[in-house]
């Protein structure tokens, strides 16, 4: 009777384990005549489970303080506490009573209490699912500020909802920019002049490009502006490039440039452009890089990008809305003027165009013929540099306006550590349909929700709280996360344990992924457990492996700022990660990035989004639910030890004075690794204790793990100095962060290689004192900032 009173429902075995723990209790006290010591801290907490390897264990809540309970009232205690004895009776039925219980709770079946929620939670991801939300998101163009896209955001929080999630959305108000005009005009002698079509032209076969809602081709951001002048050809616009044609004689001030896509960010071509005296520039998509050479035809009948297609994005090369550089863009909020310096807007009119009307530019160009790398896929014999003939006559008006923008926001609250949070992110704006930037990311997102609200219905609850994330206006600059971050910078800093990034989740095969360094290991582990969605006789991590071309998968760094991640890491330290299958597409950012080419070439099956989706949640869940943190700071040592070798060589090379050394960063990364070796016996002993108790429930032991858990999730931010990188004030961290000329990039030590780089940039040596005294300047701030992350490490004060 006793057991099938209690086998019914599953929340009545947790009442009999909580039954169990206060009769053993009570036969101690029964016979020995004192009160368990343990019966001050435990009595009348919850046993919820938590999970390291994704089986439930069952573990208390931690209390806020140790040992700080009342002693319980009531008479009974009160005796036993006096010192009473207790008739033989009452000890002979105390007796009887566990014993039975005991016997019940062996019978028990394990399945019915011990769940492998990692495995039920890959299991329940479903790709119909995800292909249904990817098409609803992508029914229309859906541009940041659009009521079209308030509409997706509705769509997501309606979906959080509906799958029982606590969701709420946040608005900002910020400046975003829209066409108005557009017009450019190809003159050259005895030609007639060519007025460029500046559309993509709908395919047959594809009813999205028909679609008359479909924002015209521009840059965001891109001043209004005539201007008229012979035409320059300038490859892809890098700094490099441009001091090619400097050794070339070609004159740039006062031309308007032409340049392809790729290589670099589009707003770093057009301030390359600008500091070179150019007054305009037009950018294309050139076959060679988005065509595959023309030798596979285009899109619908291949997966390249049609003649006619352009691709839209900003040239604004900040972080956050241009008008509240480093705090939250509230309605009341302070805004800078659009002319101040600190909004740091474009200087020169720009426009995206296709290779179909890139051709005729080129073509009317003569001068020097352009090196051998230059050269692309266009109808040419040829690619010239000019100055021209050809002659651009370029007109652009902008809508420049402040206006609402929308994040939206579920919260799975963590049933033991509840301000711990782990983050899961992506964008929801798109230039036009945005099926794989950033939708098929938002449709994983979506599915992810979906599954952990299974999860619920069956009784999980993460030990720390999750909350996933969608971003709004993260095309203009990576609006909506930035004020968001900007606006929780301290909240963040005291209770983040990461940030998760999917921003597009699926442009084609092969997994990508970029991190910092202490969360490597986990993302190993969590793509061993994930098949291979191209072949599944295979792990992810074997095809992931394999794609490296060495013995470990290829992780990069987060440096740059092309997505989400960035305010998390490089304004707030919080450990972050980005991952996503395939890597650059043609289409993107064009007309054509839809449902249809989706289904067609990105992901047929929507296989890839459930490996994506797979990987996703088991980071969270790993997060959220490990015990100790997952997070593994020897190869973050180890990195930054190859990180001031490169230093040391690149300075002996450029010819620095003696004087400059790197023995102090040499020295705080010494300091770092022996702090990791130590964090490591900390967790051998810490595991031990773990195994040698009968139960889990010592607060002790729970107060170990979160003060090791803290010094864990706050390490990254050691990394952060107030002033920031010379010039990008507010990037903050000082061992990753953009490369100069090119915010794509990711570089080491930003810091000290971009003040290496103004010591020898103008041939100047050990003669330039100043520039190198900076040089030093950062060598030591770059060491201090180690050292700090060490002692954060190690958990004492000095």
């Amino acid at each position: 009777m006793i057991c099938k009173l209690f086998t019914p429902k599953r929340d009545s075995f947790f009442e009999l384990v909580t039954t169990m723990q206060k009769l053993s209790w009570w036969m101690q006290c029964l016979v020995l005549r004192t009160l368990p010591g343990s019966l001050l801290r435990r009595e009348g907490y919850r046993i919820i489970q938590v999970s390291g390897s994704g089986v439930d264990d069952r573990e208390e809540a931690m209390p806020l303080r140790p040992n700080s309970l009342p002693l319980p009232a009531g008479g009974t205690f009160k005796s036993c506490w006096s010192g009473n004895f207790c008739s033989a009776g009452t000890l002979a039925m105390t007796v009887i009573i566990v014993l039975l219980m005991h016997s019940c709770l062996d019978s028990w079946p394990a399945s019915s209490h011990k769940k492998n929620w990692q495995q039920i939670f890959v299991e329940s991801i479903d790709n119909n699912s995800i292909s249904n939300h990817l098409k609803q998101i992508t029914k229309e163009p859906h541009v940041a500020g659009t009521s079209e896209n308030f509409k997706t955001a509705d769509y997501v929080e309606s979906n959080f909802k509906t799958y029982g999630l606590n969701a709420h959305h946040k608005d900002y108000n910020v400046l975003l920019t829209y066409p108005l005009h557009r017009s450019v005009v190809l003159t050259q002698p005895n030609h007639e002049p060519i007025k460029l079509l500046l559309n993509e032209e709908a395919v047959a076969g594809d009813p999205y490009s028909n679609n008359s809602n479909i924002i015209p081709t521009f840059h965001a951001y891109a001043p209004s502006g005539n201007a008229s002048a012979e035409v320059i050809y300038a490859n892809y616009g890098a700094l490099e490039d441009f001091q090619k044609l400097a050794q070339l004689g070609v004159k740039v001030e006062g031309a308007i440039v032409i340049a392809k896509y790729g290589m670099i960010y589009r707003g770093d071509i057009v301030e390359n452009a600008a500091q070179a005296g150019a007054v305009a520039v037009v950018i294309y998509s050139d076959p060679l890089d988005y065509g595959n050479n023309g030798t596979e035809g285009y899109y619908p009948d291949s997966q390249w990008l049609p003649p006619s297609g352009v691709q839209r994005g900003s040239v604004f090369r900040g972080i956050g809305d241009p008008l509240t550089p480093g705090w939250a863009s509230e309605t009341d909020a302070e805004r800078l003027s659009v002319d101040d310096p600190s909004a740091q807007m474009p200087r020169i009119p720009s426009l995206p165009i296709s290779a179909e009307d890139a051709l005729p530019i080129l073509r009317s160009l003569e001068g020097p013929v352009a090196p051998s790398e230059w050269q692309g896929a266009l109808n040419l014999s040829e690619y010239k540099l000019g100055r021209g003939p050809g002659r651009l006559d370029i007109s652009y008006v902008a809508n420049q306006t402040v206006t609402s923008i929308r994040n939206v926001f579920a919260t799975i609250k963590g049933s033991k550590e509840p301000d711990r949070l782990v983050l899961l992110g992506n964008h929801r704006d798109a230039w036009t349909f945005g099926a794989v930037d950033p939708n098929s990311g938002t449709a994983a997102l979506l599915e992810l929700a979906r599954v952990i609200g299974k999860l619920m219905e069956e009784g999980w609850r993460p030990h720390r709280s999750i909350v996933l994330c969608s971003w709004d206006a993260e095309e203009y600059a990576l609006i909506g996360s930035t004020e968001w971050v900007e606006q929780n910078i301290d909240i963040l800093g005291a209770s983040a344990v990461a940030y998760l990034n999917v921003d597009f989740g699926v442009a084609g095969p092969g997994f990508n992924a970029a991190a910092s360094p202490q969360l490597d290991e986990l993302l190993i582990e969590i793509t061993k457990q994930v098949t291979d969605p191209d072949d599944v006789k295979q792990s992810l991590y074997t095809s992931w492996v394999a794609s490296s071309n060495k013995t470990t998968p290829t992780i990069d760094r987060l440096g740059g700022g092309g997505s989400d991640y960035a305010a998390f890491l490089q304004h707030a330290g919080v450990p972050s990660m980005d991952i996503s299958f395939g890597a650059d597409y043609s289409v993107y950012h064009s007309t054509f990035d839809n449902y249809n080419w989706m289904a067609k070439f990105g992901d047929p099956l929507f296989r890839r989004h459930v490996s994506v989706t797979s990987v996703w949640g088991l980071l969270a869940l790993r997060l959220a639910d490990d015990k100790v943190l997952p997070m593994k700071y020897e190869k973050y040592a180890s990195e930054l030890y190859s990180y001031a070798l490169a230093i040391n060589s690149g300075l002996s090379s450029s010819e620095a004075p003696k004087s400059i050394t790197v023995a102090p960063l040499f020295s705080a990364i010494k300091d770092l690794h022996l702090s990791t070796y130590q964090l490591t016996d900390e967790l051998n002993i810490l595991e031990q204790e773990g195994l040698e108790k009968l139960s889990e429930l010592s607060s002790d032991l729970l107060y170990s793990r979160r003060e090791l858990n803290d010094r864990l999730l706050r390490a990254e931010r050691a990394f952060l100095d107030s002033d920031g990188i010379p010039g990008a004030s507010w990037y903050k961290h000082l061992v990753y962060g953009p490369v100069p000329n090119d915010n794509y990039g990711s570089l080491s030590f930003p810091a000290i290689w971009g003040t290496i780089h103004e010591a020898t940039g103008n041939g100047n040596s050990a003669l330039n004192a100043t520039k190198w005294a900076a040089v030093q300047h950062e060598v030591y701030r770059s060491a201090r900032v180690t050292r700090r992350a060490s002692l954060v490490l190690r958990g004492k004060l000095t």
